[in-house]
């Protein structure tokens, strides 16, 4: 049987989203690649890179050009019994790198049972039947939206943000603040399901409006952002200062003039990210990512519903009878990386302050591993593990071994690592950083 280790040339996906040119670090990781033909253009933009067996984008064979999903299916070995069993026989998970420029639409993904539901009646907007949690690390600053806000911050916004009150109505208004006031932190099942609710019932009256509401409104809060600055929106809530909030508006509104998405945003948690930070949004989640460099790992599936800050097709009843509703401050959104106990880092590797970072969300798809080489020498050795595993170079270079077969790494070379292999990165440069997803 042949080394499990393959080196995957990866496709880029160029939609209008993504940074531009040489800006895109997707579009850049994928032209390291030496047998890819893809080269980069100035002006166009590069959104995704695709690491996986997904049929929209699969990653190929450096060497064959064959399909990471036919090998994986010819030799069983590769993926383990017990895998291909469990998840079929394709990775579990599509591992990607996101070049953020402008905002994505506000979305959120279906779980296993309604993602079936949506592919059996609408196969062209939901090409597949599987649900999407997924998990999002910064590998450049970042800002986005996950989740909804602590209920007392809404209702501050509803108090303070004119527009955004009229634009509701102010009985749907009144509603929710009567309805959570003096429950807003409640811990009980009874009062959560009833704030739930009203905020379901707010945020529907919101994305149900009319596009000549929506355009009439956002008028006014865009010269609200632009005259209050720090008093804006009543000086901002406790997550967010007035002037902070301006800015997002007016950024916003440069790129989706008019758009509910500008109103969302009161709802919804803005969340910064520094390197190494991350984030993780169960299925039926809302979320929308606004700027910056990410790896993203999710199950495979390419489902999406949409409303708002897109073109593309919006499924609006969907996405408001769909979310949780679960809200919460962002310090509860981010996750916290603990060591990853099953690999051994070499005296060089340990004197440099050299780690390997877990990043271990709460399903069963999958995990990933950072781990940063911090010296020429530092080597990290990875245990044998049950499943498959994909890795992806993000700066520096160094060399990766499974048995007797060992590839010159660089910043954008892509690996797939069967099941039951052990694996070993070593650096030859000052900081060699790498995430494998499994």
């Amino acid at each position: 049987m042949q080394v499990p280790l393959i080196q995957l040339q990866c496709g880029v996906n160029s939609y209008d989203w993504g940074k531009v040119g040489q800006d895109s670090a997707a579009a850049k990781y994928a032209t390291a690649t030496e047998s890819n033909q893809f080269s980069i253009e100035s002006e166009k933009p590069y959104a995704e890179l695709w690491m996986g067996t997904h049929p929209s984008l699969p990653s190929k064979d450096v060497e064959t050009q064959r399909s990471l999903l036919d090998l994986v299916q010819d030799n069983k070995a590769l993926m383990s019994t017990q895998i291909s069993d469990k998840f079929g026989e394709k990775l579990p998970f599509l591992f990607k790198v996101l070049s953020i420029r402008k905002a994505l639409s506000i979305q959120a993904h279906p779980n296993k049972k309604l993602a079936g539901e949506l592919h059996a009646k609408d196969p062209e907007h939901y090409p597949d039947d599987n649900h999407k949690p997924e998990m999002t690390i910064a590998i450049t600053p970042f800002d986005g939206f996950c989740g909804f806000r602590p209920l007392k911050e809404i209702s501050h916004f509803l108090s303070t943000v004119p527009s955004l009150r009229t634009l509701i109505g102010d009985e749907a208004a009144k509603e929710f603040e009567e309805s959570v006031k003096g429950r807003e932190t409640s811990s009980s099942a009874e009062d959560t399901q009833r704030n739930k609710k009203a905020l379901q019932s707010a945020f529907s009256a919101l994305m149900t409006k009319d596009q000549s509401a929506i355009a009439t409104s956002a008028k006014e809060l865009v010269a609200s952002a632009e005259k209050d600055g720090e008093k804006f929106a009543g000086g901002g809530g406790p997550s967010n200062g007035g002037k902070e909030l301006a800015d997002l508006v007016v950024r916003l509104n440069s790129q989706f003039a008019g758009d509910v998405g500008l109103f969302v945003l009161f709802f919804l948690n803005y969340v910064k990210l520094e390197v190494g930070e991350a984030m993780f949004l169960k299925a039926d989640d809302i979320h929308a990512y606004l700027s910056g460099d990410i790896i993203e790992c999710m199950a495979s599936s390419d489902n999406v519903v949409r409303a708002g800050f897109t073109p593309k097709f919006q499924d609006i009843p969907t996405l408001t009878s769909m979310l949780t509703y679960s809200y919460a401050p962002i310090s509860e959104q981010k996750m916290k990386p603990v060591d990853y106990p099953y690999v051994t880092l070499n005296r060089t590797a340990y004197s440099s302050s050299s780690s390997a970072i877990l990043y271990d969300p709460p399903i069963e798809e999958f995990s990933v591993v950072k781990t940063q080489l911090n010296s020429k020498e530092a080597k990290a050795t990875f245990e044998a593990i049950e499943g498959p595993s994909v890795i992806i170079c993000t700066s520096g270079s160094g060399t990766i071994s499974v048995g007797p077969k060992t590839k010159p790494v660089k910043a954008g070379h892509v690996f797939f690592v069967g099941a039951t292999a052990e694996c070993v990165l070593e650096s030859d440069s000052d900081s060699f950083m790498t995430f494998k997803a499994f």
